[in-house]
């Protein structure tokens, strides 16, 4: 029995030390997986998650304060400043919740003694009502929250009094900011926009989730910040913005300052050079304000248009595509949008802050009634369709150059007893016409008949798709490929006009310039590509960016949209026409040129109306400007367009010269170009002045 017991007890120890072993190969293998564990781990975060951790270390011991960009300034293609950034001092006001009117009254009238006391004498003084109207109570211009701008360019007097008395001054403050400065000649204020604080731009798609996915805190946008609204300070936002600058504090876990500022300077945006040029672009506006006060009170038949109260024009170099000037008159100031505009300056100039010569926009009367009465900047294209009329005839083999019609001033289509007739111009026969004296005469009844009345009998419905495809193919119908924002591709008629009437009728109103509304930008387009007889280029407004350092950026590129083939007595034919067409206001002319009159009727509000459209380029020979003139409602084309335009080639043969001779007035070009070198000079050093005192002094 002991036998047994001890054979038992070896066999429990036998066990006991094979469990041992077994757990003891079990712990080192825990142990070992453990380790291999732990080590992955910090591998993993060494090299996988280090640099991520690293920032984040970075980020929580420091703190970044942002300091505004330096924008780039715009400059015209001689180098004079268009737009350009300077610092200043501004008193802001905000209003806190619960003022009352009345207190708020109160505090216009304290700070424009202070303003009357210390401020800049030379400047036309602030009044009570002009501070409390800028305070914006009704908020009719600005958020609750937004701060206002009371004034401008303080003095060092009147900032020493405000910041000693800052507790008797409720919601006053004094900021350091950089301000857009725009020409005081108004030089194309439409074209160039303007600006507003980020916070009231977010109604722009572009700026609504500006910031989203933005981890470079050098190209995150501040609130505070302006930014292009309109025009090229939109178009060319990032061009011109420039990065932030940073001062990076470190802080403990208290978020204290515990240690010496890294200071990250901002980057100045880049300079823009326009291809406009500041003589001719102020030529341009004059010559339409100085026309418009001339054919209100005209009492010439042709030339009287007591209604015509604004103009649009656009030249355009035939062989570059660059845009020498573009106006759209009356124009306003645009330095009043610094800091927010009043209500009372809105009003002024609402109806003159968009571009007519690129958009539509409504005749400026404050009735609204009185308004529907009168035609907008796009009108039809009247007789300035016709050589594009003629050329589609001609290539669609409906005329030839020697085809012949007896006009006896009218052309009647329709069913027998309910004829419509198309009438020409006062309802003037012209006699026996060919297609260079239908353009020359401007006959309506020739279009009509020959063309519009000539391609519905072969074509039918489908006429009006071959018609529409001439169109877009000179650019009338589609955007002129510009980039500016809100460019209006016009208004197509036609196909409407399939749907209330037919589409004979349609055909035989667009073949002469009564089915299509379109812009002064398009109706430039239009005319480069006649004169280049048919390669349709992009329009376009910069000539080169630089950085500010002066660096080539981005030259110049001429981009051709598309082009077309005619035979060249196609285009022979309809320059004979329109090198005969009779016009005002070119008497002495040194050259040879080929253009178009249009006295386009319209229909607005309930009374027929008629608007003043001419297109023309220069040198017939060898062209190198075209020049479209639209004054609406300005009566005959002839008469209230066309000495606009001749004041435009005027102005650029004084500035850059109609032919390779370079300007026909030297010396004046040259008193110009010093004039713009110095201005250039020193406007680019208020500018700098202006960056570096805003870098030094926001903390």
């Amino acid at each position: 029995m002991s036998n047994d017991r001890t054979e038992e007890a070896q066999k429990r120890e036998i066990r006991n030390r094979r469990n041992f072993s077994f757990r003891l190969n079990m712990f080192f293998f825990v142990t070992f997986f453990v380790f291999s564990l732990l080590i992955v781990k910090l591998a993993y975060l060494q090299f996988v998650q280090g640099p991520s951790l690293k920032e984040r270390e970075h980020q929580i011991g420091t703190r970044d304060v942002s300091i505004p960009p330096i924008r780039g300034n715009i400059y015209d293609s001689t180098g004079q400043p268009i737009a350009y950034s300077t610092s200043t001092q501004s008193l802001y006001y905000t209003l806190e919740p619960g003022t009352k009117v009345e207190e708020g009254r109160a505090l216009a009238a304290k700070l424009v003694e202070v303003f009357n006391l210390y401020g800049d004498k030379t400047k036309t003084p602030l009044t009570v009502d002009d501070v409390f109207e800028d305070m914006d109570f009704g908020g009719r211009v600005h958020l609750p929250y937004q701060q206002r701008r009371i004034k401008s360019g303080l003095t060092e007097k009147e900032i020493a009094y405000f910041s000693e008395h800052r507790d008797e001054f409720k919601g006053i403050d004094i900021v350091e900011e950089s301000i857009r400065q725009y020409s005081k000649e108004k030089v194309a204020v439409q074209l160039v926009g303007y600006m507003k604080q980020l916070k009231g731009a977010t109604s722009l798609k572009k700026y609504k989730n500006i910031n989203e996915g933005q981890t470079d805190p050098t190209l995150e946008y501040l609130d505070s910040e302006d930014v292009g609204f309109d025009g090229i300070e939109l178009m060319y936002q990032e061009e011109l913005r420039g990065r932030n600058g940073l001062k990076t504090y470190p802080v403990n876990n208290q978020s204290r300052i515990v240690g010496p500022m890294e200071l990250t300077k901002p980057v100045k945006g880049d300079n823009l050079f326009l291809t406009i040029n500041k003589q001719v672009q102020l030529a341009t506006q004059d010559a339409i304000m100085n026309h418009l006060k001339k054919i209100n009170a005209s009492t010439n038949y042709y030339e009287k248009a007591p209604y015509a109260k604004t103009g649009y024009a656009v030249a355009m170099e035939v062989k570059t595509g660059k845009v020498v000037a573009m106006a759209s008159m009356p124009d306003y100031d645009p330095n009043m949008w610094q800091g927010g505009i009043s209500k009372k300056d809105y009003d002024a100039v609402k109806y003159y802050m968009g571009n007519g010569a690129i958009r539509e926009v409504q005749a400026p009367y404050e009735d609204d009634k009185e308004r529907l009465k009168h035609p907008s900047s796009l009108v039809n294209l009247g007789s300035t369709q016709k050589p594009l009329t003629i050329l589609l005839g001609l290539n669609e083999g409906l005329i030839t150059p020697h085809s012949s019609f007896n006009d006896p001033g009218y052309f009647a289509f329709g069913a027998k007893g309910h004829e419509t007739k198309v009438r020409n111009s006062q309802n003037k026969g012209n006699g026996l016409l060919y297609p260079w004296s239908a353009i020359a005469k401007s006959s309506n009844a020739f279009m009509a008949k020959m063309v519009g009345n000539a391609l519905y009998l072969r074509d039918g419905k489908k006429g009006l798709d071959v018609w529409d495809k001439y169109m877009k193919e000179f650019g009338l119908g589609v955007t002129t490929d510009s980039g500016l924002p809100g460019e209006s591709a016009g208004y197509i008629n036609y196909y409407k006009e399939l749907e209330r009437g037919s589409a004979q009728s349609a055909l035989i109103y667009a073949s002469f310039g009564q089915q299509g509304r379109y812009t002064a930008l398009q109706l430039a387009q239009y005319a480069t590509t006649l004169a280049s007889h048919g390669t349709r280029l992009k329009p376009q407004f910069v000539e080169r960016i630089e950085d500010a350092e002066g660096n080539l950026v981005q030259p110049y590129q001429k981009e051709v949209l598309n082009t077309v083939s005619f035979p060249d007595s196609f285009w022979d034919t309809i320059e004979k026409g329109m090198s005969q067409v009779s016009v005002q206001g070119f008497d002495g002319f040194p050259y040879n040129f080929y253009r178009k009159t249009g006295t386009s009727e319209q229909d607005v509000g309930g009374q027929r109306v008629q608007n003043a459209v001419f297109i023309a380029y220069a040198p017939a020979e060898d062209p190198k400007l075209a020049v479209a003139v639209v004054v609406p409602e300005g009566n005959f084309g002839g008469w209230g367009a066309a000495p606009i335009a001749r004041k435009i080639f005027d102005a650029y043969d004084d500035a850059i010269g109609l032919t390779s001779a370079g300007p026909r007035n030297p010396a004046k070009a040259a008193t110009d170009a010093a004039n713009s070198d110095a201005s250039a000079a020193d406007q680019s050093g208020q500018a700098a002045d202006g960056a570096t005192g805003e870098a030094g002094n926001r903390q």
